[in-house]
């Protein structure tokens, strides 16, 4: 049953790729050989501050968030990765530095994990994956500076829009503190900023 919820898994990934890239046979058997799945607990840890990132997971079901604690204590969230989606401190896994973000399941999640030394003997067998990771942290960054910028020159109302309109599917799915967080606003501003928005549209 185990290895049946494995093989399910991979193919959520090789379709992922395909999308990507064609994949050959002998591609799809380097995915099974490299990725490795690996469940969290609601409120477990992948990483913790001071560790090193050392793996590229791909959610498969769930959610994780990656996030900041400030000296104060207080939470800054800077991605959340859903189904499909990936997660990963890329400084910290590329120059194996300490990382300086937590990353935790917020749902129970399953996930497709290849570590750094894997991913590089991956590129060695197969370039076509050098090629697919590439537009991956490609993609990631793009999605990191439009971010950057809707912080710098977007009211708080224009980033809750525009989070609703890039993610509907997570609007009713994460908590309310957890949106807020993410947001850079409080949870008791963004449930008016809601109230508000609502009575626009009824």
């Amino acid at each position: 049953m185990q290895e049946k919820n494995i093989n399910s898994q991979i193919q959520v990934l090789i379709d992922y790729f395909n999308k990507l890239a064609p994949l050959l046979n002998e591609d799809k058997i380097l995915i099974s050989k490299f990725f490795k799945s690996r469940f969290y607990r609601k409120r477990q840890y992948i990483l913790q501050q001071g560790d090193i990132c050392n793996s590229f997971s791909f959610v498969v079901k769930g959610c994780l968030r990656m996030y900041k604690a400030d000296q104060k204590g207080d939470i800054h969230i800077i991605q959340f990765a859903t189904e499909n989606w990936w997660m990963i401190d890329l400084g910290s896994f590329q120059n194996k530095e300490k990382s300086e973000l937590n990353i935790e399941a917020i749902e129970d999640t399953w996930t497709l994990q290849i570590d750094s030394d894997d991913l590089i003997r991956l590129y060695e067998i197969a370039p076509k994956f050098n090629f697919i990771f590439r537009i991956l942290i490609e993609k990631s960054f793009v999605s990191l500076q439009k971010r950057l910028l809707q912080n710098i020159s977007s009211t708080a109302e224009e980033r809750y829009k525009g989070f609703a309109e890039s993610y509907p599917h997570l609007i009713n799915r994460l908590p309310q503190v957890q949106i807020a967080s993410f947001l850079g606003i409080t949870p008791e501003f963004l449930s008016r900023l809601k109230s508000k928005l609502s009575k626009r549209t009824s």
